[in-house]
């Protein structure tokens, strides 16, 4: 699912009037039936409705869906909001169209605004994603109102205020919504973190916009839904056998970090590789074994930290499909030289998580022999260290593209809407997870999905896109049956799905 800029949203917009072809009037009345079936879906008529409306065409988004509630026999006041001298010509057609089932309640000065009750429902159709400048006179007093209520607030398309692809400033004034739903694709503001209290729980509504000239309209932004997932999952041909699925390496833990190398490994093999080697200190040796029976275990000559490659491989690793290191390794000078070695022998991507990246952070040089292709799953304060502070969301997304493209490295930055950034440039963002997987352990899981699927063969980018949906997914099943709180990484490998 493709992300568009503004512009292109625009532009979209239009091909479809002109190509389709179809009135903007009657795309307009389109967009507003699909708002107003998601709403009667959801709540009764016996909740009052009050809607908030603009004068461009947000406003006549929502002209239109008050009329249709009416006429389904909702108690809706319409409240128009008056910050310039002209509506547009879709929203004044909209309105005189609304006039003729109500008299709507026009907002001019402050003491216009109505109260709101707990029991109401708000709609927000103010202002949409055109917006160039902050907020401000009534319309700046109106929106504080109604963040200041109790009653539910649902967005028309994107909250009042709400920049659609850049960033807002920290005073600007933007509606709180509990919903918002949106129209053929998701806003790239909608995926970035300090935007979370100004989105709420976002829908996208199919409303028929050009499929040609989305296929045909390049960006650099994509969000990963459970069809294009399904897709990239491969079958497994009847005459298949463990040499199929590859052979992977982890280089994981370090005394007291044990149970890290027990996750990674665990999740690898609920990934489906053929073939699993851990290298982890002697000290976990025992462990390994008597709980991950299914691995075969090398141990380090040392008995508490990775230190050495030369007893488990050749020089170029061909016994491997994919290797994976970093989970609990630590960061012993034993262990840089080992990375150092590793680095230095490898040809071909890699998996690279948590002190692997703490290593490479404080030992710059490193970055530079990185596999090409290599896959980094940092969290953000881990990305921070192996770049630089960022000053907003839009200013880390151009940061995260630069590191890719100039390391020609795939990196899996993780959170809420974990951001993939390929080599190419091209962010895709993740649609499954919940706060349930904030707890440790549950990056140590990521990394034995993703050099699972490495070592199975597929592309570093197909491998990140699948794991990182995969792992989510797998948090989205736990969480439904246990709860977020109180979820854990081993309750994510026991929830591991790939039967999409």
């Amino acid at each position: 699912m493709k992300i568009l800029n503004v512009n292109q949203i625009r532009e979209l917009d239009q091909y479809t009037i002109q190509h389709e072809p179809i009135a903007p009037i009657n795309l307009m009345e389109r967009a507003s039936e699909a708002f107003a079936d998601w709403f009667v879906a959801k709540f009764p008529a016996t909740r009052p409705v009050k809607i908030f409306c603009g004068l461009g065409n947000n406003g006549g988004d929502g002209m239109a869906v008050a009329r249709m509630l009416l006429q389904l026999d909702y108690n809706v006041e319409v409240n128009v909001v008056r910050y310039a001298p002209r509506e547009s010509d879709d929203c004044a057609h909209n309105h005189r169209r609304l006039k003729l089932l109500t008299n709507p309640n026009y907002i001019e000065k402050p003491q216009d605004m109505p109260a709101l009750r707990h029991n109401e429902i708000v709609i927000d159709a103010i202002l949409g994603s055109g917006l160039s400048r902050p907020t401000e006179g009534i319309v700046k007093t109106v929106i504080e109102a109604i963040n200041r209520s109790p009653a539910m607030v649902i967005s028309i398309d994107i909250a009042s205020g709400l920049y659609a692809d850049r960033p807002n400033q920290p005073g600007d004034v933007i509606v709180e919504p509990d919903y918002t739903l949106t129209f053929q694709l998701p806003k790239l503001a909608f995926l970035l973190p300090k935007n979370s209290r100004y989105v709420g729980n976002w829908q996208v509504l199919d409303i028929r916009l050009s499929r040609r000239y989305i296929d045909q309209t390049r960006t650099l932004y994509y969000y990963t839904n459970p069809e294009e997932a399904r897709l990239l999952l491969r079958t497994r041909d009847r005459f298949s056998h463990k040499g199929t699925f590859g052979h992977a390496l982890l280089l994981a833990g370090s005394y007291g970090k044990i149970g890290a190398a027990l996750l990674a490994s665990r999740a690898c093999l609920r990934s489906g590789v053929g073939l699993l080697t851990v290298q982890t200190p002697r000290c976990g040796y025992d462990i390994l074994q008597t709980n991950v029976p299914e691995a075969m275990c090398r141990p380090d000559q040392h008995e508490h930290v990775l230190t050495g490659m030369s007893d488990i491989s050749g020089p170029d690793f061909s016994e491997y499909s994919a290797v994976g290191v970093g989970p609990g390794i630590g960061q012993s000078p034993e262990t840089v030289s080992m990375l150092r070695g590793l680095l230095q022998s490898l040809r071909k991507p890699a998996v690279f998580d948590a002190d692997a990246l703490n290593i490479l952070a404080k030992n710059r040089d490193l970055l530079g022999l990185l596999p090409e292709r290599s896959i980094l799953t940092p969290h953000p304060k881990e990305f921070e260290r192996l770049t630089q502070r960022w000053e907003n969301d839009y200013d880390k997304l151009e940061i995260l593209q630069d590191f890719a493209r100039r390391y020609d490295v795939v990196v899996v930055l993780k959170g809420a809407h974990t951001a993939i950034a390929t080599p190419e440039g091209e962010v895709h963002f993740n649609s499954t997870g919940n706060p349930g997987l904030s707890t440790g352990g549950t990056g140590d899981v990521l990394t034995g999905v993703i050099t699972a699927l490495l070592a199975q063969g597929y592309d570093p980018v197909e491998a990140s896109v699948l794991g990182v949906y995969s792992h989510g997914l797998a948090g989205d099943i736990a969480a439904a049956n246990r709860g977020q709180i109180g979820l854990t990484a081993t309750d994510v490998i026991e929830h591991l799905r790939w039967n999409m």
